[in-house]
C-alpha cells in the first residue's frame, strides 16, 4: 500500500461533495447486500430486455443525436448482456436519412396522427420493456398535446430525459409538464439546478427525478506539442469553441475581444470548429457565418482565426480540445439547462471561460475557469489575458477540471441509466457488467528499459518517482499470467526486463532493496521502510515464474531459479504476516515445479508461525491473525489454504477458512465491496474506516476469491468473485468506474467523493491480475485462451499515439 507523493497531491486531494457534478444520487445495483431477502434469480435465466429510446439520432446532425448515440454506445460497451438498446429516430419529414441498423422505427414529430400510431406500434411490440424520451422544446414545438396523448397510451414504463428545462413557467407550460410527468416513471435530468426547477417551478416530486449529468468522454491525454504540430499550429497559444454553429452560440463575443487578446499574446489563434446547424441554413442559410467572416476581415483578424467548417468525427474532435489552451463558451441564453460542448471541453483537461448558464454555474470554480458575462466582450478578454499569461494557473485548472469532470465519464453515466432501468423494470437479477478487453497499452507505457515506473501523474508516467521491486514483482506476475493464457511471445520481452530489476535489487547475502531512483540506483528510502513484505512479493513472483517453466525458455528459467534458491535463509527467518504469507504463496509455486523436502519444510514452518499468531489473536468475534485488519489481508488465509493442500494439516485449512469467511464479513456489503482504508486500519472492536479504497485490496480479495472457489467450489465464493470485479467497473460506493478503458490504466483509489485520477503501477497491474483471474470463470463456452487471443488481434492493430513527457493535461 503506497503513500503518494507531494507532487500528486494536486490530484489525490479530496474535493467536496458540493463541488462535483452529481452524477446519480441514491441508486444501487442489484448485485449488492441491499437485496437481503429477495430471490435473485441465477445468471442467464433472464433474456436481456429491449429498451426503446426515442430521440434524434445520427446521420441527423444535432447535439441530442450525438448524445444519445453516446449513451447507447456505452451502455452497449458495459451492459449488453442486461440490456438490448433500440431507436425510434425523430424526423421533421423534410428529410430523409440512411439509419444504422439499432434505429427501429421513425416518428415524424410534426405529424399528430403519427404520435397515437407509434403508442400502438411500441404497445404491441413484446420486445420493447421500457421507453425513454429524450426531451428538448424544439423536436415538438407545436406536438406537446400529441406527446402527451403518445405518453399516456403507452402501455411500457417510460423515462423522460429533459435536456432544457424552463424556469417560471406560464400555467400552459407548467400544465404540459407536470401532464408528462404524471405519466413517467422517472425523470431524468442533468444538472442540479434543473431539479430544482422542476420541484419548485413546477411541483413534480423529488422522487421521480433522478439527476445523471451529461455524459463526457475518456480521452487518453496526447502531448499537447504533438497535437499542435499534427494540425499546423506550432507555437500558437490555441482558443477554441465548437458546436454547430447558429446566432445562439455568440462567436461574436469572441471576434470582438480579440484584439485586446492579441495585443497581449500575438500567437493566440481561435478555432471556430463546427458546420452550421442544419436547422439553420433551412431557414437562414449560411448568414451568421458570413457575418461572422465580415467581423474577422473588419477587425483584421485573418491570421488569428480559423473556421472549421465541418462535423468532425469524434476522435478529431477530442485531439482539437486536448490541444486547446483555453475552451470558449460564449453562448448567450441564459436559459440553456445543459451543454455538451462544455462537459467535453472539462474532459479534455481545458480551463475554460463560460458565460453564466446553469450548467457553468454549477460546475466551474475559480480553480477550473472564469465566467464572465453575457455577451461582454471586455470580460472575455481580460479574462483569457490573465490565463494566457499564467501557464501554472491553466496548468493547475487542467487538472482540476479533470478531477471534476470525472464522474460524468460515459461509462459512470451508463452504470447510472442502467441502474435506473434496473430498479424500474423491478429486476430480481444482478446487473451483468461486461468484462472489458483487455488493453495493456498503459502498462507498456509505464514500461521502461529499467522495469516499471512506481507512479504517474493521471496517465502520464512520472519518471522522477522511479522504480520499487514491489511493482515490477507484481507486474511480472500479471504478465506471466497473461503470456499462459494468451501465448503472447512480447509478453517475455516485458517479463524479462521485470525479472533484470528484481535481480538487480537482490543483495548478496539474497535478500532484497526496494527503491530505487529514475537511474535505478538504489534510494535512501530503502533504510527507513521495512522490507520484509517487499521480499516475500519477490519472492511469490518468482516462484510463479518457476512454475511455469514449460511455456518459458531455459534462460529465464534458469535466471529466476538462480534468484529464488539465494533467499532460502532469508525465509527461514521471516516473521512479518504478510511476508509469511507471501512468500509460502512464492514456494508452494515454486514446488509445482521442483519438489523438495525442504521446500515442505520451509512452508510448514511459516504456517505454523500463522496458526500460532491466529490462536493467539483470534476469539469468537474476531477470528484474524492480528488485532488488526490493514492490507493485503486476503494473503493470509491464502497461505495457509496453500499451505493445507501440500502438508494435509486440516488445522491449516479450518484456520484458512474461518479467518477467510470472516475477512469476507468485514469488506462486503450493501456497497458491494468495501476493502480497508488505508486512511486508518480496522482495530478490533472498532468499527472500519470509510473511503480509502485501494485497487490493490480488491484484486488480491479477487485472486484468494479464485483459489478458494477452485478448491471448495462454493457459488458464494464465485458470486463474490464477481461482485469484487465490478468494483473496479463502477459497482462500487460511488457508482464511478476505476479501471479506465480508454489508456487501459487503473485509478490510484476510492477516495470520498472521487477516485483519484492518477494511474500507477500498482492500481494497473493489480486491476490486470484481477481481469485475468475473472477471466477463467466469466467465458465457460470458450478458452480464456482464444478471448484474449481475440482482444490480443484489436490491440495489436492500433498503433501507439505519441506521448511526451509535457503534456498540459499533467
Amino acid at each position: 500500500m503506497k503513500s503518494k507523493p507531494i507532487a500528486h497531491e494536486i490530484i489525490t486531494k479530496s474535493i467536496s461533495h458540493q463541488e462535483l457534478p452529481k452524477q446519480i444520487k441514491t441508486f444501487k445495483t442489484a448485485s449488492t447486500a441491499s437485496d437481503k431477502g429477495r430471490k435473485l434469480k441465477p445468471e442467464g435465466t433472464s433474456e436481456k430486455h429491449e429498451i426503446l429510446i426515442l430521440s434524434s439520432y445520427p446521420p441527423r446532425e444535432c447535439g441530442i443525436a450525438t448524445y444519445t448515440m453516446d449513451l447507447i454506445s456505452s451502455l452497449n460497451n458495459k451492459f449488453s448482456n442486461s440490456f438490448s438498446i433500440s431507436i425510434c429516430a425523430l424526423e421533421t419529414g423534410d428529410s430523409k436519412f440512411l439509419y444504422p441498423r439499432e434505429v427501429k422505427y421513425t416518428l415524424i414529430t410534426t405529424l399528430d396522427a403519427e404520435y397515437k400510431k407509434m403508442a400502438t406500434t411500441i404497445n404491441n411490440d413484446n420486445d420493447i420493456k421500457m421507453v425513454v424520451i429524450q426531451h428538448e422544446f424544439g423536436f415538438f414545438a407545436k406536438q406537446e398535446q400529441a406527446l402527451q396523448q403518445l405518453i399516456s397510451e403507452l402501455s411500457k414504463p417510460v423515462v423522460v430525459v429533459f435536456h432544457t428545462v424552463l424556469p417560471h413557467p406560464d400555467l400552459k407550460l407548467k400544465l404540459n409538464i407536470q401532464r408528462i410527468a404524471a405519466f413517467c416513471k422517472s425523470i431524468i435530468v442533468m444538472t442540479n439546478t434543473s431539479a430544482k426547477i422542476l420541484m419548485k417551478d413546477y411541483d413534480i416530486p423529488q422522487q421521480k427525478i433522478s439527476e445523471i449529468a451529461h455524459g463526457t468522454h475518456l480521452v487518453p491525454h496526447l502531448n499537447e506539442k504533438f497535437l499542435k504540430e499534427k494540425y499546423n499550429l506550432k507555437g500558437r497559444k490555441v482558443l477554441s469553441t465548437f458546436g454547430l454553429l447558429s446566432s445562439g452560440k455568440g462567436i461574436k463575443t469572441t471576434l470582438e475581444a480579440l484584439p485586446a487578446i492579441i495585443e497581449q499574446c500575438p500567437e493566440v489563434m481561435f478555432l471556430v470548429i463546427g458546420k452550421t446547424h442544419p436547422e439553420v441554413v433551412k431557414t437562414e442559410g449560411e448568414k451568421y457565418r458570413e457575418m461572422l467572416h465580415n467581423v474577422v476581415t473588419r477587425l483584421n483578424l485573418e491570421k488569428h482565426v480559423r473556421f472549421i467548417n465541418r462535423y468532425l468525427p469524434l476522435p478529431e474532435l477530442l485531439e482539437y480540445l486536448q490541444l486547446t489552451d483555453i475552451y470558449l463558451f460564449t453562448a448567450n441564453d441564459p436559459l440553456q439547462a445543459v451543454s455538451g460542448t462544455f462537459a467535453y471541453a472539462m474532459s479534455c483537461a481545458c480551463p475554460i471561460i463560460s458565460t453564466p448558464i446553469p450548467h457553468a454555474k454549477e460546475v466551474l470554480t475559480e480553480d477550473t475557469g472564469i465566467i464572465f458575462d453575457f455577451k461582454n466582450s471586455q470580460q472575455l478578454a481580460d479574462a483569457a489575458i490573465q490565463m494566457l499569461s499564467d501557464d501554472e494557473l491553466r496548468r493547475n485548472m487542467s487538472v482540476n477540471s479533470l478531477q471534476k469532470i470525472a464522474s460524468t465519464a460515459w461509462e459512470n453515466s451508463a452504470v447510472a441509466h442502467a441502474t435506473l432501468f434496473d430498479q424500474i423494470l423491478n429486476e430480481e437479477r444482478p446487473l451483468k457488467f461486461n468484462n472489458p478487453v483487455i488493453n495493456l497499452d498503459h502498462l507498456k507505457k509505464m514500461t521502461t528499459d529499467t522495469g516499471i515506473i512506481q507512479f504517474s501523474k493521471i496517465n502520464q508516467p512520472d519518471i522522477s518517482t522511479g522504480y520499487t521491486l514491489d511493482d515490477n514483482a507484481r507486474a511480472m506476475i500479471a504478465m506471466c499470467m497473461y503470456y499462459q493464457a494468451t501465448g503472447d511471445n512480447e509478453s517475455i520481452k516485458y517479463i524479462w526486463e521485470y525479472l533484470t530489476f528484481i535481480k538487480h535489487c537482490q543483495l548478496p547475502e539474497g535478500g532484497f532493496l526496494n527503491y530505487t531512483d529514475r537511474n535505478n540506483q538504489f534510494t535512501n528510502q530503502n533504510d527507513d521502510v521495512n522490507l520484509d513484505d517487499s521480499n516475500g512479493r519477490a519472492i511469490w513472483a518468482l516462484g510463479y515464474l518457476l512454475s511455469l517453466k514449460d511455456i518459458f525458455p531455459l534462460e529465464i528459467i534458469s535466471e529466476a531459479d538462480h534468484i529464488i534458491e539465494k533467499t532460502f535463509l532469508l525465509i527461514e527467518s521471516m516473521h512479518s504476516t504478510r511476508a509469511m504469507a507471501f512468500s509460502i504463496k512464492g514456494l508452494y509455486y515454486y514446488h509445482t515445479t521442483i519438489k523438495s523436502p525442504e521446500n515442505l519444510v520451509l512452508i510448514k514452518k511459516l504456517a505454523d508461525r500463522l496458526v500460532q499468531m491466529y490462536k493467539h489473536e483470534s476469539e469468537k468475534e474476531w477470528e484474524w491473525f492480528e488485532s488488526y485488519l490493514t492490507y493485503a489481508n486476503s494473503i493470509l488465509p491464502e497461505a495457509l489454504l496453500y499451505a493445507w493442500l501440500l502438508i494435509g494439516n486440516t488445522t491449516y485449512k479450518k484456520i484458512a477458512v474461518k479467518s477467510f469467511n470472516f475477512l469476507m464479513s468485514k469488506i462486503f456489503n450493501e456497497n458491494g465491496i468495501e476493502v480497508i482504508s488505508n486512511r486508518e486500519w480496522l482495530q478490533k472492536g472498532e468499527k472500519a474506516a470509510s473511503f480509502g479504497e485501494q485497487p490493490i485490496d480488491v484484486a488480491y480479495t479477487i485472486m484468494t476469491l479464485s483459489k478458494f472457489y477452485d478448491e471448495f467450489q462454493e457459488e458464494d465464493y464465485r458470486l463474490k468473485m464477481k461482485t469484487a470485479f465490478n468494483w473496479f467497473l463502477g459497482n462500487n460506493r460511488l457508482h464511478q468506474i476505476v479501471y479506465n478503458p480508454c489508456t487501459g490504466g487503473c485509478y490510484d483509489g476510492l477516495e470520498e467523493f472521487n477516485v483519484n485520477l492518477n494511474q500507477g503501477a500498482e492500481s494497473t497491474v493489480s486491476y490486470l491480475m484481477a481481469r485475468l483471474t475473472i477471466g477463467k470463470y466469466t467465458n465457460p463456452e470458450s478458452s480464456v485462451k482464444a478471448e484474449l487471443q481475440k482482444q490480443l488481434k484489436v490491440h495489436t492493430k492500433k498503433k501507439n499515439p505519441t506521448y511526451l513527457t509535457d503534456s498540459k493535461n499533467v
